[in-house]
């Protein structure tokens, strides 16, 4: 197939455009507190940025397309999945990820509820756990136990440690007055 008089073979066949890749861009990112100037296409998925360029471990791939929750991080305080926001998308946001979540030399009270309450096994998935719990007790500090499992219902954990981390939820929640 040709493609029309003028226009470029990307323009004729969309997906050769979408696999181009795009030219890096010098972008600033505030994670953790601290300014970071990153060069990066600006599509590519904030997630690879934290993990290969800032070397951060907390935030992890899992499915890629934002339904497992391992790569959860908070952007401007709302839990999100970082693998589907492009790094562009984050300039000038305020980012947080499991490492800056809690004071410098201390736990928050989510990661400490969840060490008490021995709700991890694997600890593949913790990081979307804690992130997404973080963030519901943020915005409602006692919620109802509907309110925690409706805010957790997208993550997954494949080593069934699922009641465990409910009731780190709703220790962290009682530890916060």
């Amino acid at each position: 197939m040709s493609s029309p008089a003028g226009a470029s073979p990307a323009a004729a066949h969309p997906a050769a455009a979408a696999a181009a890749p795009s030219p890096a861009a010098t972008i600033r990112l505030t994670v953790n507190g601290v300014v970071h100037t990153v060069q990066a296409a600006p599509g590519t998925p904030l997630l690879y940025v934290l993990r290969d360029d800032l070397a951060l471990r907390g935030p992890r791939f899992g499915c890629g397309l934002g339904q497992c929750g391992a790569c959860t991080v908070h952007l401007d305080g709302a839990a999100v999945r970082s693998c589907t926001i492009p790094v562009a998308a984050a300039a000038g946001r305020r980012i947080t990820t499991l490492e800056g979540l809690g004071p410098a030399g201390r736990l928050h009270p989510v990661q400490q509820a969840f060490v008490d309450e021995q709700a991890m096994q694997c600890g593949y998935c913790v990081n979307g756990w804690i992130m997404t719990a973080a963030a519901l007790l943020a915005r409602t500090p006692n919620p109802s136990d509907a309110e925690v499992r409706s805010a957790l219902a997208g993550l997954i954990c494949r080593c069934g440690a699922h009641m465990r981390m409910l009731r780190a939820v709703r220790r962290a929640a009682q530890s916060r007055g």
